[in-house]
């Protein structure tokens, strides 16, 4: 059977020429502007600031290229409405391809992404040999990957190739998230409201109860046993003000997480269909809102990256770092 039917054929096509490289039916990539910032003026994102992640060895990917339980009103990703389509993006079919097959597709996709870059004229042939042998796997990008049948297989044959994993999910997966055997490097759960009013509007849900899951996901998760991060993309006029500090903190006090990323919205992709630059707040907005919910929660400011606008909050003095940081010894974007 052909999972990619034809009405799925137009969303396809406008993502490639978007930049979306499909390594198979289901899963895509797509280089990050800090990607290609790392390899040619050596500027590299905050993940390798906070958490020693070479940008230039970072695959930016997804299992689940069209499929999602949310239409976040800030999500950069096309809905099938925005291209006058219509399908269940709820329901992802079950796949059963080899998975050692797919991690080498996905490798060679990031391989082939990269590949101008051997002659670019800014690029070091030591930068570009390493590109060429990626070490990290954000499993983000588009799409919910907790509706991919097969995560906890792509988890264990990422980490035995011997690359770190940071799965980023809107946390409304509970069944599979707190039953996986084989964990991400880090978990980050992705939040914008901080009650169910809030989220209905923000979030617009495509599945019943998908508040309470993510309160279930969130309860889990403070023995989960991997550094898990409260990832809260911030929109001014929406969700930076004192109620939003209270909301927050209490959505704080039940996850427990290992790091807090106070980060800005960025007026992107399909999202300028539904909101508008001023929704995308200053770095100073990001660390003014950061101070407050540093107060409010006793987690310390650790870090920030103006470039990126976001803060990093941690009880814990020093990150857990998953590669050798930027190269030269920089610490990263100030």
């Amino acid at each position: 059977m052909n999972i990619l039917r034809e009405d799925l054929e137009p969303l396809r096509e406008v993502m490639k020429k978007q930049g979306y490289y499909f390594a198979n039916e289901h899963t895509v990539l797509k280089t990050c502007s800090w990607t290609r910032n790392a390899l040619t003026q050596k500027r590299f994102c905050y993940k390798c600031k906070f958490y020693g992640i070479e940008s230039h060895r970072c695959i930016q990917m997804s299992p689940a290229a069209f499929w999602c339980w949310n239409a976040c009103v800030h999500c950069w990703r096309l809905r099938p409405q925005d291209v006058g389509l219509s399908w269940n993006e709820t329901r992802m079919p079950d796949f059963d391809g080899d998975i050692s097959e797919l991690v080498d597709r996905i490798i060679e996709g990031q391989k082939r992404l990269l590949s101008g870059y051997k002659v670019h004229s800014k690029v070091e042939q030591r930068m570009f040999e390493e590109a060429m042998n990626p070490k990290h796997v954000a499993i983000s990008l588009t799409g919910e990957p907790t509706l991919y049948n097969k995560l906890e297989d792509l988890l264990k044959e990422f980490h035995k190739r011997g690359l770190s994993t940071f799965l980023v999910t809107r946390g409304v997966r509970p069944d599979v998230l707190l039953n996986l055997q084989e964990k991400p490097s880090q978990l980050y759960i992705s939040m914008e409201a901080y009650n169910r009013e809030m989220y209905e509007w923000l979030n617009q849900p495509l599945v019943p109860r998908a508040w309470e899951k993510t309160m279930e996901t969130l309860r889990g998760l403070p023995d989960y046993g991997r550094p898990t991060v409260l990832r809260i993309t911030l929109m001014r006029n929406i969700n930076m003000d004192d109620n939003a500090i209270k909301g927050f903190s209490k959505i704080i006090d039940i996850m427990q997480p290992t790091y807090i990323e106070p980060k800005a919205y960025m007026y992107v992709g399909a999202s300028m269909l539904r909101l508008t630059k001023e929704n995308m707040p200053t770095h100073e907005e990001v660390m003014s809102f950061a101070e407050k919910l540093s107060k409010e929660t006793g987690y310390p400011i650790r870090s920030e990256s103006k470039p990126s606008r976001i803060a990093l909050l941690s009880k814990l003095e020093k990150p857990i770092r998953f590669g050798k940081g930027c190269p030269g010894g920089w610490s990263g974007p100030d």
